[in-house]
């Protein structure tokens, strides 16, 4: 038994690895999430690289907050799966149902880290469905993904929000020497 003076804490290393372990034993790749990244930024930054997706998308796992969405997310499809879960909530994650919208206000709490642009990044990747959000989507194979592939499209929205933050910063520094935030001090 914990000792009742010690204030509950749990490792911060653990539950980043319990993330990325579990969206990689829900079969998503970073790589995969940064080619959504690509195709909401591409656009706008010619010379984006996969690399800098996937250093932007790892950012973003790294929050705590996004971690902790991910998780719950995950772990409600799984239950979904197994059965495990009251009616009318069971039937609605195993069908996804359209009029469901939790799923998507879990992933707005991880498109919120970076900004209000992150909405319209997770609106537009959200409605296109490319890569693995469509793998996700495709109830076919048996497996519930109602909270994942609005977790991933997130994440993917987010870490194009990151991306746009930084270029802009960029482009300031090399215009003026200084940032709007630096004026803003």
């Amino acid at each position: 038994m914990a000792d009742a003076k010690i204030p509950y804490s749990l490792n911060s290393k653990k539950v980043a690895e319990a993330t990325t372990n579990l969206l990689h034993e829900r079969g998503v790749t970073m790589l995969e999430i940064a080619e959504l990244v690509m195709i909401l930024q591409k656009k706008y930054y010619p010379n984006l690289t996969m690399e800098e997706c996937v250093e932007n998308v790892e950012a973003v796992l790294s929050k705590r907050e996004v971690q902790n969405a991910v998780l719950t997310g995950i772990q409600l499809d799984m239950l979904a799966e197994e059965g495990k879960l009251l009616s009318p909530l069971q039937d609605m994650l195993a069908h996804d149902e359209g009029l469901y919208g939790v799923d998507e206000i879990l992933a707005f709490s991880i498109v919120n880290v970076y900004g209000s642009i992150g909405f319209t990044n997770y609106g537009y990747i959200d409605k296109l469905k490319p890569g693995v959000l469509e793998r996700l989507n495709d109830k076919a194979d048996g497996n519930i993904h109602t909270f994942l592939d609005d977790i991933v499209g997130a994440v993917a929205a987010a870490a194009s929000s990151r991306i746009a933050h930084r270029k802009q910063e960029e482009r300031e520094l090399e215009t003026t020497g200084t940032t709007e935030e630096d004026n803003n001090l």
